[in-house]
């Protein structure tokens, strides 16, 4: 699958499109039609959006700027991870008791829909069980013991401590004091899941359009979607562009901030070597602010990402950030071909929660998932779906947060935000 790079080669060279299962290119909109709900974006949270819609018996249309999957959603590490990007305890600090609590009623929901979904439409996207959390010092030892006892009041019951012994039932290297399993968690291969998602969809009636870049919204009653070759009107919009948001509406595009991650794949490994390395097949992500994650593909790849770009930014080479740090946790690998590299943006709130809402009453969205993406937008989009069906009670507590704008503004908010991350980085050099 060749996409759309925009200009930007660094789109172009994911083993994710490489071994895409759907190569189907959907047409582009021409024309003016109508819908129960007029969906903007084809990632996770707007194909989980016309999904749940289509089962509830809705007319839904996707428009897509560029191909199904195309930003984070086709290009992240794959990984299942349950909760959000800040634990239930900070929520609870933050928030109060009562929205933890109704947050960490959803907190593995995610996970449950994409096992669902995969088990109910047959998606092929490589699903394999169990996540692993790895920790460099006994402070994130204790840190992960306080997480896992915070969460089994809210019904995890999958999590399990890991000494600095038993790490190498997982991961076979010295660079961890111990961890944490989830047995809730897993990895996918996402572009697939996706793909597969959007295929559901379809067969339940959904229009899903490729290289339909939306240029305007015209708020109302029936509000109208426009392209530059056509129009869809419909009952609601969901505005689910995310990073790839562009600044068409900056009441919400200034709330965020779109944020890099390299991603890259080996040649494939000899199959005793890769089991050497990963023996229970888990997916692995460290305890560090700027963290690494890694997990094996079907083909016995290892998939190692890790780095950040804020703003959206990359380094020239996508490898020279990641290499070194998969060298430092397998230097067996240090004459393995790295066949495939790619970034791809999420987008950042500066809670680091996600934000969701309504522009008027017939148009609502959700983005921010700040690098939990996986699992928070597969129920963010179905609870935008239950929004659009009439049930806005668990939407109305994700609107209820308040969402800042980054400090110095479009202008300042990168650098300030790279000083905050090099602040927790060096805490994490240091193991403070």
């Amino acid at each position: 699958m060749t996409y759309k790079t925009s200009g930007n080669p660094r789109h172009a060279n994911s083993w994710y499109a490489a071994s895409a299962n759907d190569k189907r290119v959907r047409p582009v909109l021409q024309g003016d039609m109508r819908a129960d709900v007029c969906i903007i974006g084809a990632g996770f949270t707007g194909v989980s959006a016309a999904l749940e819609l289509c089962e509830r018996g809705y007319s839904v249309v996707v428009l897509e700027a560029e191909r199904i999957g195309f930003g984070a959603s086709g290009r992240n590490g794959g990984q299942i991870v349950n909760g959000y990007s800040r634990d239930l305890q900070t929520i609870a600090g933050r928030y109060g008791h009562d929205r933890a609590v109704k947050l960490g009623a959803m907190s593995l929901e995610g996970g449950d829909i994409i096992r669902d979904r995969i088990a109910r439409y047959n998606i092929d996207c490589a699903h394999v069980p169990g996540g692993f959390f790895a920790a460099f010092t006994d402070k994130q030892i204790s840190e992960m013991e306080s997480h896992r006892t915070h969460w089994e009041k809210h019904g995890h019951t999958g999590l399990e401590m890991v000494s600095r012994q038993d790490v190498g039932h997982y991961v076979k290297t010295d660079r961890y004091a111990g961890g944490m399993i989830d047995r809730l968690g897993g990895h996918i291969h996402p572009l697939n899941l996706v793909l597969g998602e959007a295929a559901a969809a379809e067969t339940l009636g959904a229009r899903i359009f490729e290289g339909a870049r939306v240029i305007g919204i015209d708020d109302g009653e029936t509000p109208t979607v426009r392209t530059a070759e056509g129009s869809v009107t419909a009952d609601y919009v969901l505005v689910c562009g995310n990073a790839y948001l562009s600044p068409l509406l900056p009441e919400i595009h200034g709330r965020m901030m779109p944020v890099s991650s390299q991603v890259m794949a080996t040649e494939p490994l000899d199959a005793g070597l890769i089991e050497s390395l990963l023996p229970a097949n888990y997916c692995v992500e460290d305890a560090n602010y700027i963290l690494d994650y890694y997990r094996r593909t079907a083909d016995n790849r290892l998939l190692y990402g890790g780095g950040i770009g804020y703003g959206g930014q990359d380094p020239k080479d996508l490898t020279s950030v990641i290499r070194p740090n998969m060298l430092k946790t397998f230097p067996q690998l240090k004459d393995i071909r790295i066949d495939y590299a790619w970034s791809g943006n999420f987008a950042l709130t500066l809670t680091r929660i996600p934000h969701m809402g309504r522009l008027s009453d017939k148009v609502y969205f959700s983005h921010g998932d700040s690098g939990h993406g996986v699992t928070t937008t597969h129920l963010l989009g179905k609870i935008l779906g239950e929004a659009v069906a009439g049930h806005a009670e668990r939407f109305d507590v994700w609107a209820s947060l308040p969402n800042l704008p980054f400090p110095g503004g479009r202008t300042f908010r990168v650098p300030l935000t790279m000083l905050g991350a090099w602040w927790y980085g060096l805490r994490d050099r240091l193991g403070l």
